[in-house]
């Protein structure tokens, strides 16, 4: 929307400065009529506007949250309306947990548990014995978890982790 907005005050500014000038692009420009003008710019703030509509309908909005209750994790998907929970095993506890817009992985003592708003439920994963968690990072549809033996990554779209192993110096 900001990006949009400042496009339209530099059109604004170019028809400032073509009313300025206007002696001089009748003469440098002659064959265009000022009805044409008035076209080629209206054209061309429309094209402006679509781009920066366009740039702004990549952006993936704000549609998931976490409530941590004792003993689950509540998904609460606003894109959907639905509610979804991760029950916490006995001596279970959460580590590490990160949110994004329509992503979160949350990562306990035994698994690695993540949800996707456009599929809708929560897919984990178990922890192999003596791995460590090392980096996680999530973005849009999307995570990346990092541990000492394997690289995984969720797709929020599908629903489906997939992993590989690390090699190990």
């Amino acid at each position: 929307m900001i990006e949009h907005l400042n496009m339209l005050s530099v059109v604004r500014q170019m028809f400032t400065a073509a009313r300025l000038r206007r002696d001089t692009l009748s003469l440098k420009f002659s064959w265009l009529s000022r009805r044409g003008a008035k076209t080629a710019i209206g054209i061309l703030i429309l094209a402006l506007s679509a781009q920066s509509f366009q740039a702004c309908a990549y952006e993936v909005e704000k549609v998931l949250f976490l409530v941590f209750e004792s003993g689950e994790v509540i998904a609460s998907n606003t894109r959907t309306g639905r509610f979804d929970r991760l029950k916490l095993h006995a001596e279970e506890h959460i580590l590490d947990c990160q949110v994004a817009n329509a992503i979160a992985v949350v990562i306990t003592n035994r698994r690695f548990a993540a949800y996707g708003v456009l599929f809708g439920g929560w897919q984990s994963k178990r922890i192999k014995a003596g791995e460590k968690p090392q980096s996680l990072e999530v973005a849009d549809y999307s995570a990346t978890l990092v541990t000492s033996d394997r690289i995984l990554n969720f797709s929020g779209r599908s629903g489906a982790w997939s992993e590989t192993r690390r090699r190990v110096q």
